[in-house]
């Protein structure tokens, strides 16, 4: 089972940044009022409480989770975050999200493959949890569509992202 030691210091930060990066996505795809924002926001941050307290949690997805309590981990995750999104407009902020998620598909994938199925599958789960944290389209929190037609498609290209994995810059193809 793959570990924090199993990954370069950049790499364990972008794993542990993979889930805000699911949820930027989701909120990038349809930027609604703020109520939905911060719901679609915090969706993420709850995903990590949910993985830290559930004992059938996949190890990296622990691991990740109780990682991000660390102070120097916190400061690697907003280092990496910021390199790699600082200066992008809000429309490209999907696009680079789901460029970085294809990304760390390509390091676990590389790094962690017995933990790599399931690790995806969680991120797909934050995403989802995401697109529905809050309502699309609606007026003052009624009416309204639980996931917007942007979102479903922005979930279709984040599961081609970790589906199809790729090789992360860093990590030369053999």
């Amino acid at each position: 089972m793959a570990s924090k030691s199993s990954f370069t210091p950049d790499e364990w930060a972008r794993i542990v940044a993979s889930p805000m990066v699911a949820g930027m996505a989701i909120t990038a795809a349809e930027p609604s009022g703020l109520w939905s924002l911060l719901k679609e926001s915090m969706s993420s941050g709850w995903a990590l409480l949910e993985a830290k307290k559930d004992a059938n949690a996949n190890p990296l997805v622990k691991a990740v989770a109780d990682d991000i309590a660390d102070p120097a981990t916190r400061d690697a995750v907003r280092h990496s975050f910021q390199e790699r999104f600082k200066g992008s407009e809000f429309s490209a902020a999907k696009q680079k999200a789901i460029d970085e998620l294809r990304a760390v598909a390509g390091i676990l994938d590389t790094k962690a493959p017995e933990d790599a199925p399931a690790f995806k599958a969680w991120l797909k789960h934050v995403a989802q949890e995401a697109a529905e944290a809050g309502r699309e389209g609606g007026f003052l929190g009624f009416g309204g569509v639980a996931v917007s037609d942007a979102e479903k498609a922005t979930l279709a290209e984040i599961d081609g992202a970790l589906s199809g994995g790729g090789t992360p810059a860093g990590i030369a193809e053999t």
